[in-house]
């Protein structure tokens, strides 16, 4: 999940966006909601505590896409008095959270599989049985399937937040396949499989949470967009009408959104009228054609 770049839309289409957000959460909550129940039993009824760990993940679920819903909808909420820059930044929040939550979810699964092991339940444990491991490929597929589908509405609607929810899809999809290689090393004779699968499954989650909370964090902290975007960003500036040159350019991150401060250089003999109009037509064809940027903040130096 790349800080440098953008896909955005114009703020043109609020109903289609509420609609694709109701959509995403809904899919989201039933698909989790009936894997959780699915894996649960197999675990219970296969005997396998890597499918168990794994229907955990999967009811951390439910709890991350109803935080992403809540984040999304308050960013997507129009500027006010106490919040005149927006609030794109709450879907930050929203991201940050449900990287805690997988942070907490994996530890947890990761010393539940430690201490098992220095326990050595795994040799007293009966051998996990057909129906977990038919639950652990049921589930690689669905949540693969779940990943790609939000990852498709995230980048439509440009959601850090659903994107962040898309990421622990494929994070239960990678948890699936320990689940699956430990029941069927467990089913061939070799129990301590299934509880070393529960420690990959803690060790890729901590990997996702991370990202997750890494890229939260660095658009909280209005980090910048990057030089490669930054350079594609000058050169388009410096290609418009009358402008001489480009003195500075600095961008930062806001939620999903970036702002953008800029100083351009213009003929020093015209008119203030003619030099604010050359940094109106600038600021137009930049909010135009990279509407990720919610903002450009123009200062006019004179040659």
């Amino acid at each position: 999940m790349s800080t440098n770049q953008f896909v955005g839309l114009a703020d043109s289409a609020p109903l289609d966006e509420c609609k694709i957000i109701k959509k995403l959460s809904c899919v989201s909550i039933a698909g989790n909601v009936i894997l959780t129940v699915f894996k649960l039993f197999a675990g219970i009824w296969g005997n396998s505590g890597a499918l168990i760990s794994d229907a955990i993940h999967s009811l951390s679920d439910v709890f991350t896409t109803i935080i992403a819903w809540i984040g999304v909808k308050i960013a997507k909420q129009a500027a006010d008095e106490k919040h005149q820059y927006g609030h794109e930044r709450h879907e930050c929040v929203a991201s940050f959270i449900l990287g805690l939550i997988l942070l907490v979810t994996g530890l947890g699964i990761g010393k539940v599989g430690i201490e098992n092991i220095i326990d050595k339940t795994y040799l007293e444990a009966d051998i996990p049985s057909r129906i977990a491991l038919v639950a652990a490929f049921v589930s690689i597929l669905g949540k693969e399937a779940m990943y790609w589908y939000t990852r498709y509405y995230a980048k439509i609607i440009n959601s850090q937040a659903f994107m962040a929810d898309a990421w622990h899809h494929r994070a239960d999809a990678i948890s699936s396949v320990g689940a699956l290689i430990g029941v069927a090393g467990a089913m061939c004779g070799f129990p301590v499989m299934d509880l070393l699968a529960s420690l990959f499954i803690c060790l890729f989650i901590l990997k996702v949470s991370y990202d997750i909370i890494g890229d939260a964090l660095s658009k909280l902290l209005d980090t910048s967009c990057g030089l490669d975007y930054e350079k594609k960003l000058h050169d388009f500036i410096a290609g418009q009408d009358n402008v001489k040159s480009v003195d500075m350019l600095q961008s930062r991150m806001f939620g999903n959104k970036v702002y953008v401060d800029l100083e351009i250089s213009v003929d020093g003999e015209i008119s203030l009228r003619e030099a604010h109009d050359i940094a109106e037509h600038v600021h137009n064809e930049v909010e135009h054609n990279f509407p990720e940027i919610k903002h450009i903040m123009i200062h006019v130096n004179p040659v």
